[in-house]
């Protein structure tokens, strides 16, 4: 345990204060690449290995909601079921049925909520110019958004190939959450989507099981995993009377985003700076391997 933690902090992470009054020990967070920000002021309270690139998984969808919402199509418009993509038929299941119709608006709502790949390809297959205009107007939007470390493939984030970096997810993150719809569906516990062509009806349940807690009050929620990104969460929650921002990439385990948020949360109301398992540790060491040397020479840089 000494050794892991004497390589460790190497790649120390950087911390600010989020409050004066508060006296704060480091904040240990299990995810390898981390951002925590005020939102509103865009004040940076946490960052761990935030420049790092790295897949993302389902937090794609945040980028999807994104284009569908700017794109001017109706969410009430009927949208049928494609035949998925070979990416998405061979690495995920759905319950949703070929050639049936939901309309567009709960096709955004389960893709967020209970992260559906099938409903998020049906949004990029039902944009103007098919998927691959979509993928591209992804790639556009994230170049406004000055995410200059983020490619988008695919629109579920099935894809090794979507990858972006905790910082340039912040940035994400800010932009969709001023579209109050995406705070409203991605938050949302539970939902019976209602399909036509034939009528039958699927229930979906929410993949961050903090919405359900009355302890927190999330407003904005994305999970994430495929094994080469590892579990992974976007989450706003109000804390301390500010909503709060927190990126986390890369976990091994499928709570432990969950655990980085109550460490979060607590670090910025008691300074704690809170614990993680020596298996975590463990993780991060085996997977900042893979970064280049100049990657890690700039974290030193950092901190010093």
């Amino acid at each position: 345990m000494v050794l892991i933690l004497a390589t460790l902090s190497f790649f120390a992470p950087t911390a600010f204060s989020a409050d004066a009054n508060v006296k704060r020990n480091d904040l240990n967070l299990a995810a390898v690449k981390a951002s925590v920000v005020e939102l509103k002021s865009g004040k940076p309270l946490f960052a761990k290995h935030d420049d790092w690139i790295a897949p993302i998984a389902s937090l794609t969808k945040l980028m999807t909601a994104l284009v569908v919402l700017e794109s001017g199509q109706s969410l009430e418009e009927w949208v049928e079921i494609p035949k998925p993509d070979r990416e998405t038929s061979k690495n995920a299941y759905s319950r949703m049925r070929i050639t049936s119709q939901l309309k567009r608006k709960d096709l955004l709502r389960i893709a967020l909520m209970s992260s559906e790949n099938l409903a998020a390809y049906t949004l990029a297959q039902s944009y103007p110019g098919g998927v691959t205009a979509f993928v591209i107007q992804m790639n556009v939007k994230a170049h406004e958004l000055g995410m200059l470390d983020s490619t988008f493939v695919d629109a579920s984030g099935l894809s090794v190939g979507n990858v972006s970096t905790a910082a340039d997810m912040i940035k994400l993150t800010k932009a969709v959450a001023a579209k109050k719809i995406i705070g409203e569906y991605s938050t949302t516990p539970v939902f019976t989507a209602r399909f036509r062509k034939p009528r039958y009806v699927l229930g979906y349940g929410n993949t961050n099981s903090l919405v359900h807690s009355s302890r927190w009050q999330v407003e904005l929620s994305k999970t994430g995993y495929i094994t080469e990104a590892g579990r992974c969460l976007v989450m706003v929650s109000k804390i301390e009377g500010k909503e709060v921002a927190m990126v986390f990439l890369d976990s091994f385990g499928k709570r432990t985003p969950l655990g980085d948020a109550g460490r979060v949360k607590r670090w910025i109301a008691t300074g704690s700076g809170g614990k993680i398992s020596g298996l975590a540790l463990q993780y991060e060491q085996d997977k900042s391997k893979h970064y280049p040397g100049l990657k890690n020479e700039k974290m030193q840089a950092q901190i010093k």
